[in-house]
């Protein structure tokens, strides 16, 4: 029995997506894996301008998890749509892509968008209003701001618009139901969790930004619980993120109602995790047909 599945009116051969941040712009991983095997993949978050990012060391391992700060470097949006868009046209076939997008203002997420909104190569947007490693409150903690800002993006495309969310809003219920209120399509549950790691010796940060986000194993039960949250509360497709390493992995989500996953850290300990979930997924579903 074939895993595909139709999800914001798009077609996915899998439910099993690479996060933003883990794959850059998919060129970057072709040499070692198949990306034609993946039910997709979300971009490196877009700026407007070009974002050196934070200070190194940007990743730190920390028992059972990792920490990270890389600060949304990236090329910029003219850089991505004149080299990044037309190459993920050519060569990506079979996954769907998603153009992760970030901002320090409201402006800057309409204006991104809007100059993609006209290039192919891309699906949907995913706007990350979560990120903990850019200085200030995230927009997805502040209820006005993400219902701003989803409402601002919303007229300026007719692709579908996922809105990713910080696993500590107090009420990330009540969060999610703003994004739908405003605009969203679809919700991605969860980013990074704020952490910080200090050399036991000297007291000094591990990481050259001072704090960052912490992901892995750790994030699971975060994830799996947000996406049981949100999913009793709003009707749009939810998809889960945070922790995932194994097909049980995945399909915990999938069982809180996840309609899709997401792979973040896991990649970066394995880049092949990706093909070995779907290949666990597909074992699964033959066993039980």
């Amino acid at each position: 029995m074939s895993l595909s599945c139709t999800v914001l009116g798009m077609e996915f051969q899998n439910p099993v997506l690479l996060a933003a941040g883990t794959c850059g712009f998919g060129r970057e991983l072709r040499e070692v894996l198949d990306l034609e095997a993946l039910g997709g993949i979300v971009t490196k978050s877009v700026t407007l301008e070009p974002r050196a990012g934070n200070p190194a060391p940007r990743v730190a391992e920390i028992p059972g998890a990792m920490l990270n700060s890389v600060g949304l470097a990236n090329p910029g949006v003219d850089a991505v749509a004149r080299d990044h868009l037309p190459w993920l046209r050519d060569h990506v076939r079979r996954p769907r892509v998603w153009v992760s997008v970030a901002g320090h203002s409201l402006d800057e997420y309409v204006e991104v968008v809007s100059r993609l909104e006209d290039h192919d190569g891309f699906q949907a947007f995913e706007l990350n209003l979560s990120c903990p490693n850019v200085g200030g409150t995230p927009f997805s903690l502040d209820h006005g701001a993400l219902a701003e800002v989803v409402s601002a993006v919303r007229p300026r495309t007719a692709r579908p618009l996922v809105v990713k969310l910080a696993p500590n809003a107090p009420d990330l219920a009540a969060t999610a139901e703003v994004a739908v209120g405003a605009g969203a399509d679809a919700l991605t549950v969860v980013n990074t969790l704020p952490g910080l790691a200090l050399d036991p010796g000297s007291g000094v940060p591990r990481l050259g930004a001072g704090a960052g986000g912490l992901s892995g194993p750790p994030l699971k039960a975060v994830g799996v619980a947000a996406v049981r949250r949100i999913r009793d509360r709003v009707d749009v497709p939810v998809v889960g993120v945070g922790g995932i390493l194994t097909a049980e992995d995945a399909r915990e989500y999938l069982l809180a109602g996840a309609s899709l996953v997401q792979i973040g850290t896991g990649s970066f300990a394995a880049p092949r995790v990706g093909e070995r979930v779907i290949r666990g997924l597909e074992r699964e579903r033959r066993s039980h047909a």
